[in-house]
């Protein structure tokens, strides 16, 4: 019986069908290998560029969030320590324009007062510079209307100028997020060093000294 099967194996073998068997099955088998290969391969970069995905740090979301809310963008690049002092910025510009608007309103209203026709109203009587000037004498008075019309002047320009202040302090609050956020990934060294030597040169066949400065970062 085994010799039987030999037999039959080598009458296949030896038939003129072989060859055509060969032809048919090598492409095919090639063409298994071939995408068996591809999938790992593909599989292979796929795996890799799932794992090289990197959470990148918008500086774009900073700036927004500074825009619309100050603070926000330096919570976002985690500098919670710039936060108390943006609101101190803008708490003390915003006490200081309250304060000389104030001003401004008593000067405007006393030197109103001071120059209509109506008696009635004396609101600049209340101003403790009024009792050094004799508002019966012509020079005082003439002193004293220019000097309540300088210091509303004064305090109507601290208050405009503080107010252009604030605008700007808003501006800054969403450059500092920005440039930070910027900054977020960048890779510094901690071999931040600066070394310096004596070096010498020749200059014209003769010796020239001096100092060699070298920058690590």
């Amino acid at each position: 019986m085994y010799f039987l099967f030999l037999r039959k194996i080598l009458s296949v073998i030896t038939s003129k069908h072989f060859s055509k068997i060969i032809l048919f099955l090598l492409p095919l088998f090639l063409g298994l290998n071939l995408k068996g290969q591809n999938l790992a391969a593909d599989s292979t970069r796929i795996a890799e560029v799932g794992t090289g995905i990197e959470k990148v740090h918008s500086a774009h979301k900073a700036t927004l969030y500074s825009t619309f809310l100050p603070g926000l963008g330096q919570a976002y690049n985690k500098k919670y320590w710039k936060i108390p002092l943006i609101y101190i910025g803008f708490g003390s510009i915003g006490y200081f324009i309250h304060w000389n608007n104030n001003n401004y309103q008593i000067m405007k209203s006393a030197y109103n007062d001071l120059t209509d026709d109506d008696v009635a109203t004396d609101s600049y009587l209340d101003l403790s510079a009024s009792s050094y000037y004799d508002l019966d004498d012509s020079t005082d008075y003439d002193n004293f209307e220019s000097a309540l019309s300088d210091s509303q002047d004064y305090y109507r320009r601290n208050r405009d100028l503080l107010i252009i202040s604030i605008v700007a302090f808003y501006g800054i609050n969403i450059i500092d997020a920005s440039v930070d956020a910027h900054f977020f990934d960048f890779d510094m060294s901690e071999d931040l060093s600066f070394n310096w030597q004596p070096t010498m040169q020749l200059m014209y066949q003769r010796p020239v000294y001096g100092v060699n400065c070298s920058f690590t970062f």
